[in-house]
């Protein structure tokens, strides 16, 4: 079993399961989220929803794998005693995280372009710095390339001199550059309104049901579910650890980086609204996602002068750390098959792994129009949250609960009487599937 891997810390493990957690959602997804839906408002219901939706589902992740010690289609395999079902929703994780990791990359490379060129107009190099920030097929596939490459030479290293190695050096330095960009954009004109837009509750949002389930989806996909991530980080933590304190210090701290995000973004937009940017929409909704991220917040940089460079510099470094400590979770899930299921080599499945996605993230750059949203929307919006519910299945209905609280003991002798235990199992089998489905029908008839 030692051959496996397994993390060296619970410090190591913490970090690298908030690091799959943290990505770019929670930079560019939540903090418009937050100021569209009645600010604090939204914060309170995104809080109640992770622990109420997202740690349960969460929990069922990291006890079926560090029960198991086995990849997403072993593991479900194994705790059905061997039925095609469970192999076939293994399957299912496998190639659902291929295919986000694949238009993922495509992104990161974007953000690798961004960040360069910011080195690229220090240097005074315009006519590099101009190709790097326009679109084109050579520079999308190029540097998803790299992104891809970068991703893949951490992998190779294993769990503890890959993964762990890097998840303690970059989830450190994440939260030390949000701070430093907070304290610096709070100084700035107009950042007073971005904090009011932020803190300021819009109770009467509450029970909007568009709120509730942009706050549900949000907790859901912040925390990386559904996908095996976890499933495979689980099966590499030891059995000496407590599981119900280590998932809720996962959570905690995947929340805490989407609030200080919170803390950074709406500010700076108010900001670049304060400079003449355009903030919001036709619509009067604030801009999110990538034209957040590579045109309001570009266009703020240049209106800060001489000082804008260094801190586009700072901001895109951040974006690219968020995007690794994901990228890498993602890589792990379909190479933990490869290299347990069909005895590979795990530098020979890495590379062999990281070619297959960059081929199908040069397909999708080359059919960006029609190929791009589709894929994000079939693995996100559908295929996540079924994912998730077929877990929850596995978790309360198929695997054994005399086998789960055995696990669950291993990390403490009195886990029988904690609450977690009277809770979770009931939870877990009827709560959780009920909700995911309501949110799964909404969000696609509502």
């Amino acid at each position: 079993m030692s051959a496996r891997g397994e993390f060296s810390s619970r410090i190591g493990f913490v970090l690298a399961a908030a690091g799959s957690a943290v990505g770019l959602g929670n930079i560019w997804g939540f903090p418009t989220q937050v100021a569209s839906n009645g600010g604090a408002a939204f914060v309170l219901i995104y809080i109640l929803l992770a622990f109420l939706l997202a740690y349960p589902v969460l929990m069922a992740e990291l006890i079926i794998g560090r029960a198991t010690r086995s990849n997403m289609v072993d593991a479900l395999s194994k705790i059905s005693n061997g039925n095609i079902l469970g192999k076939a929703a293994g399957v299912w994780g496998f190639v659902t995280v291929s295919l986000i990791l694949s238009f993922y990359a495509l992104v990161a490379g974007w953000m690798l372009s961004y960040f360069l060129q910011t080195i690229s107009d220090m240097t005074g190099q315009e006519s590099l710095s101009t190709w790097l920030v326009t679109s084109s097929y050579t520079r999308d596939i190029l540097f998803c390339g790299l992104f891809l490459c970068l991703t893949a030479s951490i992998v190779t290293g294993g769990v503890s001199k890959g993964i762990e190695k890097w998840s303690v050096r970059l989830m450190p330095a994440l939260f030390v550059i949000i701070a430093l960009l907070i304290i610096y954009v709070s100084t700035l004109e107009g950042a007073i309104d971005g904090w009011k837009a932020y803190l300021q509750p819009d109770f009467s949002l509450i029970f909007d049901p568009k709120l509730l389930i942009n706050a549900m989806g949000q907790a859901f996909f912040s925390m990386s579910l559904g996908v095996g991530t976890m499933l495979v980080y689980g099966s590499y933590v030891s059995k000496k650890e407590n599981l119900p304190t280590l998932g809720a210090s996962v959570a905690l701290v995947d929340i805490g980086v989407a609030i200080l995000a919170g803390m950074l973004i709406i500010p700076a937009m108010y900001v670049a609204l304060h400079n003449g940017i355009k903030i919001f929409t036709d619509t009067g909704v604030l801009i999110d996602g990538p034209n957040l991220i590579f045109a309001v917040l570009p266009s703020l940089f240049d209106s800060m002068g001489t000082v804008g460079v260094f801190v586009a510099f700072v901001f895109f470094a951040l974006m690219l750390i968020a995007a690794l400590t994901s990228s890498i979770s993602m890589l792990e899930v379909p190479v933990a098959f490869v290299v347990e299921s069909k005895g590979v080599n795990r530098k020979k499945a890495v590379w062999l792994l990281t070619i297959i996605i960059f081929l199908i993230s040069s397909t999708i750059a080359f059919n960006m129009a029609t190929l791009f949203d589709l894929v994000v929307d079939l693995t996100t919006k559908y295929s996540q949250p079924l994912l998730g519910l077929v877990l929850c299945i596995f978790a309360g209905w198929i695997w054994k609960r005399d086998q789960i609280l055995t696990e669950i003991k291993q990390g403490n002798e009195h886990a029988e009487q904690s609450i977690f235990w009277k809770v979770w199992p009931w939870y877990v089998r009827f709560v959780c599937p009920v909700i995911i489905v309501v949110m799964f029908y909404l969000s696609i008839f509502g």
